[in-house]
């Protein structure tokens, strides 16, 4: 049986403070659980953007893809969660800074005991970061790493004063990594990339929930797609919760974890 879905159409690249507000309300996070296990496994979200035809990037960045509309989600995006986990190498490609305030939600975080902006954190199994990287100086940027990392790198950033954090031997172990996100109370991830993150992610049965951009564009040559992993493929139901388009043609999906089958 078919079902017609028809998509909800805003303006593009608003800044109209309840247009955002809608667009919070829409996207929320599903509630952080009161009690006990008080550390139960963070709620992860994956926003990602590609064209038509499947392009994760235009001429090596993401940021080619996007238009005011996906900008605007983004930021909200970034307004409800706790924490900004990316990959390092999509971090530096991308020009990653630290999260910024918005203020529209700068109540909205002060009543859900949030802090003004989320934190970054950034996954690295190498710590190859390029010299004087500036977000990790900021004590608001934690380093996922592991232990067998190349101990001249792991000195240099301890140097520029980075927090390492190690999350296995010779790989960062994921779930480890959640752990200790919900360790320190960031129980609302937003994962934006990369696409190897993401595969992973996926491998491990880790994503909760993807928010994605399709822009209006075909693209073809060589870019790769949202997620890869050298593990054999898996297959992650999904059902579709949201979908939206604006004035420029973006399509932004929204879609949670299936109900579990039951016999």
């Amino acid at each position: 049986m078919y079902h017609l879905q028809k998509a909800t159409q805003v303006t593009s690249g608003t800044d109209d403070a309840a247009t955002l507000r809608w667009l919070a309300q829409t996207y929320a996070y599903p509630p952080k659980p009161t009690s006990p296990p008080c550390l139960t496994r963070p709620y992860v979200r994956a926003n990602f953007v590609s064209s038509i035809d499947g392009a994760v990037t235009h001429n090596g960045r993401s940021a080619e893809l996007a238009g005011p509309g996906d900008h605007a989600l983004f930021h909200v995006l970034r307004a409800l969660a706790d924490v900004v986990l990316v990959g390092a190498r999509t971090a530096t490609v991308e020009d990653y800074g630290q999260p910024a305030e918005y203020p529209v939600f700068a109540g909205d975080r002060r009543r859900a005991e949030q802090t003004p902006a989320p934190a970054l954190a950034l996954v690295s199994r190498t710590l190859a970061f390029p010299i004087g990287y500036p977000p990790l100086g900021n004590p608001d940027t934690v380093v996922f790493t592991c232990r067998d990392a190349p101990r001249e790198n792991r000195q240099s950033l301890v140097d520029a004063g980075a927090t390492l954090i190690d999350c296995g031997e010779d790989t960062v172990d994921l779930p480890i990594v959640l752990d200790r996100c919900a360790e320190r109370g960031w129980h609302r991830v937003l994962c934006e990339g990369g696409p190897t993150l993401l595969g992973s992610l996926v491998t491990e049965d880790l994503v909760d929930e993807m928010c994605l951009t399709i822009s209006p564009n075909l693209v073809s040559g060589d870019a790769g797609r949202i997620a890869h992993d050298r593990r054999p493929g898996v297959l992650r139901s999904m059902r579709a919760e949201t979908i939206l388009t604006d004035d420029d043609g973006f399509v932004f999906s929204r879609w949670v974890r299936s109900a579990p089958t039951t016999h």
